[in-house]
């Protein structure tokens, strides 16, 4: 486990899933990826846990504001009564979650964290063309994350054609093959939130200031019921 930030200052507890052992794969550098997104989190006042004890750690949430998932899908199979009990708790306390690139689309293979997320990986539609330097733009649709944002350019993957679920509040996007596919949106779950930001396949994502700068706005909206008052 490793910890940035200074613990018990009153800002928002973060808590990132980092991919390891069952919930690693050969295409992620979960590791690096997610003491990129530490860093990034750390720096503005989250106190950061990183742990690679899934789904064991996952089964406490009490103490965590933010929860981020940054982990492949790992074995399919029961005994995720426990996890799934302490997610609906997490959210119907105001909870927030932050699912990075492949969380997204799988957490710990819960058949229900599509309808959590917003989308789901269809096989043999979904896809992402090779990673490269890409355009991502920013919709500027009224909601509170993308609001004050620009559009970047970032060296990612582009998943294309996921299942995105009602409820979705797109924020950004991308062009593949003529055609827009969403790539980072907001959704409401009860009294809790998440954003879906299907960028930071690498650590080179994290380069991209215009990424950092998302990231930042999407925390931002997920702790705002969190932080204590300023003045």
């Amino acid at each position: 486990m490793a910890v940035a930030g200074e613990p018990g200052n009153g800002e928002p507890s973060a808590l990132i899933l980092s991919g390891a052992g069952e919930y690693a794969d050969p295409w992620h550098a979960f590791p690096e990826t997610s003491r990129r997104l530490g860093d990034v989190l750390a720096g503005i006042g989250c106190d950061v846990e990183i742990t690679e004890n899934l789904p064991g750690r996952l089964c406490d949430l009490e103490a965590v504001d933010l929860l981020v998932v940054n982990a492949a899908a790992g074995p399919s199979g029961s005994g995720r009564a426990g996890v799934e009990r302490a997610l609906d708790g997490f959210l119907g306390r105001g909870g927030g979650i932050l699912a990075v690139h492949v969380g997204v689309c799988s957490l710990l293979d819960l058949p229900g964290w599509p309808d959590v997320s917003g989308a789901a990986w269809i096989p043999g539609r979904t896809m992402h063309p090779p990673l490269g330097s890409c355009w991502i733009d920013i919709r500027q649709t009224g909601h509170p994350v993308s609001a004050r944002l620009s559009s970047f350019g970032v060296v990612d993957e582009r998943y294309s054609h996921l299942d995105l679920r009602p409820g979705s509040h797109v924020l950004a996007s991308h062009l593949h093959d003529g055609l827009e596919h969403p790539l980072v949106w907001a959704r409401e779950i009860g009294r809790g939130r998440l954003v879906a930001d299907a960028l930071g396949h690498g650590s080179e994502s994290y380069d991209s200031a215009g990424h950092r700068a998302l990231i930042r706005a999407a925390i931002g909206w997920l702790t705002e019921r969190r932080r204590p008052p300023h003045g």
